[in-house]
């Protein structure tokens, strides 16, 4: 026998011998029997010895393997991983799972040293010290679980719309968008820059014909902030279309792309993000509320919070407030606050053709924090050139960039979507480092 089955797959199987793999979790040592829990990656069960021995017994031909597997499981230390063959047996006063496992030999593969570093009550930074210790617990094994079905399902609405998946270059010769929280590295005799979003080169494909695209990949951002919500490396999830007419066309792929990837967490882990998170996913109603910003300052305003920025955005109390009168009046986790004014959007968002102040864009906020910015972006180089020297910037230092709408590019948006920001609030999670495979920020390079 040489099938190794997983722990999740025993409850389906008839009672007999049966061979599996994992981490010893608990150990319970007593006087005529052992207990082990075992875990693997999809579960833990538990492990029976029930022939203990504790020294020679001439009289028992079987003396020396009983003596020996005792001595094997009460040595046994957490984390050690082991395999095991025995006799699978149901059992309904089992509360792990409803099944058991007698066992007939257990081998130890690789031992685990005794002072585990990671306690049941260690701080989130210990936790991340010793990552590899921290993601054997079954909630983070199930948030990564979580990401790769709500990704899985995002790929699914892209391909059956015909969308391309890129892979664009994190090495960068200027700018992707503004000098500001930039990353410069050493790059032979000269220097390069680290992505901070795909965003030229997603416009590329539309001057290059692909029309709608796609990317999950890395950005960078040398952002000094410590908050739950910041990171300096993170995935951005992004995509681009051809053939708008206003970025309401890119928020209703925006509306689809969300609804499939929470109606496929759901479906898959509902169960299990209720009892491991006691969080219930909700599958937003489409349309989402949409309220331009202006608006939205004056519903804040009058909720008791005036926004005290002296620019013309929403800072992260005011996205709170907002999402909390969005909850409030139509029931829904999500808004998309529209139209932010040109000054505090980039040069390539469109503006609105009756009032250049104000531009063609948003911010979608899902319960409080925003988790994306999306807009038209301007295809007509004057127009473009034009908004840019109106930032402040040289078109001549933007060539390779507007050189791809010197030869017809179609009216065109997309937004760009933090996927560890959209798993924190989904699973209602503290921080993004809790949801983040290896979290980089400004005091953390290891492990």
């Amino acid at each position: 026998m040489t099938e190794r089955v997983l722990i999740k797959d025993l409850a389906a199987r008839e009672d007999g011998p049966v061979r599996v793999s994992g981490w010893v979790e608990k150990v319970r040592d007593q006087r005529y029997v052992q207990f082990v829990v075992l875990r693997d990656e999809s579960g833990a069960v538990q492990l029976v010895n029930g022939g203990v021995l504790r020294e020679a017994d001439p009289e028992n031909p079987r003396s020396d393997i009983l003596l020996a597997r005792t001595t094997t499981i009460a040595e046994l230390t957490q984390g050690t991983f082991v395999t095991v063959t025995g006799e699978l047996q149901h059992n309904e006063r089992v509360k792990l799972g409803g099944v058991e496992i007698q066992i007939d030999t257990i081998d130890v593969v690789a031992a685990s040293l005794p002072d585990n570093p990671v306690a049941a009550d260690s701080g989130l930074d210990v936790r991340l010290d010793w990552r590899f210790l921290d993601l054997r617990r079954p909630e983070q094994n199930l948030v990564f679980r979580v990401q790769t079905t709500f990704l899985n399902a995002l790929r699914q609405v892209w391909i059956e719309r015909d969308f391309i998946e890129i892979q664009t270059p994190k090495l960068m010769a200027s700018a992707s968008e503004s000098r500001a929280e930039l990353f410069e590295v050493e790059y032979f005799e000269g220097k390069a820059f680290l992505a901070q979003s795909p965003q030229f080169f997603k416009q590329m494909a539309q001057a290059a014909g692909f029309g709608g695209i796609f990317e999950v990949g890395p950005a960078f951002r040398a952002d000094h902030s410590f908050t739950s919500r910041h990171a300096t490396e993170f995935t951005s999830i992004d995509t681009e279309i051809s053939w708008i007419d206003s970025h309401e066309d890119v928020m209703e792929l925006h509306e689809e792309l969300i609804v499939a990837g929470l109606s496929a967490v759901k479906e898959k882990h509902g169960d299990a993000i209720q009892q491991l998170f006691g969080v219930e996913v909700q599958v937003p109603e489409r349309p989402f509320p949409r309220i331009p910003l202006a608006e939205a300052k004056e519903i804040v305003k009058e909720r008791g919070y005036e926004v005290p920025r002296t620019d013309a955005d929403m800072d992260p109390e005011g996205e709170r407030q907002i999402a909390a009168y969005v909850k409030e009046k139509y029931g829904h986790e999500f808004v998309f606050l529209t139209d932010y004014a040109s000054s505090i959007r980039p040069f390539y968002h469109m503006r609105h053709e009756d009032d250049a102040e104000l531009t063609k864009s948003y911010d979608l906020i899902f319960n409080g924090t925003e988790i994306s910015t999306g807009a038209q972006r301007e295809h007509r180089i004057d127009v473009l050139e034009a908004q840019a020297r109106d930032k402040g910037m040289d078109p001549e230092e933007l060539g390779f960039y507007l050189d791809f709408f010197r030869y017809g590019v179609p009216p065109h948006g997309g937004f760009g979507m933090g996927l560890n920001r959209v798993l924190m609030l989904m699973l209602q999670q503290s921080s993004i480092r809790e949801v983040t495979y290896l979290f980089r920020g400004p005091t953390r390079l290891l492990p």
